[in-house]
Order: C-alpha cells, then structure tokens, then sequence
C-alpha cells in the first residue's frame, strides 16, 4: 500500500511537467518553418501568427491556450 501511495504522489507531482509541451511544440514549428514548408503566403503568414501568439500565451502563464494555439499552426504544418 505504501508503494501506491508513494507511486500516486510521484505522478501528481510530475503530471504537470508533462502536461504542458509548448516549448517542444515551439521548437517543431520552428524546425518545420526554417525547412521551407510547403504552404501558400496566406497559410505561411497564419502559422508565423499563431507562433507567435502561443509564445505569448505560454509567456504569460496561460499554457492551455498556448498549447491549443501551437496546435492549430502545427496542424497547418503537418507536424504530429
């Protein structure tokens, strides 16, 4: 019983470090911009946005945002 309990603090106490992935996610749309995607002007332009607001969201505290932000320019992308 006390390895359970000591295995469910460990996971509360790490669970936040993995719920929030925007620097990896940051670092993808970054690699997948400097290998000159192929997308139109207008999606090139969403993407540098939507990047661009994700860090701030992220900046800011406000991780969920930023990870839903991040998603939609690497949906764009294509990157998994």
């Amino acid at each position: 019983m006390k390895h359970l309990a000591a295995f469910a603090i460990a996971l509360l106490i790490t669970t936040p470090a993995f719920a929030h992935h925007c620097p990896a996610d940051m670092a993808a749309i970054d690699a997948a911009l400097a290998a000159n995607p192929q997308i139109t002007a207008e999606q090139l332009a969403e993407v540098q946005t939507l990047r661009a607001d994700g860090q701030t969201q992220h900046e800011a505290g406000d991780h969920d945002a930023s990870v839903a932000t991040l998603a939609k320019a690497m949906q764009i992308l294509r990157i998994q």
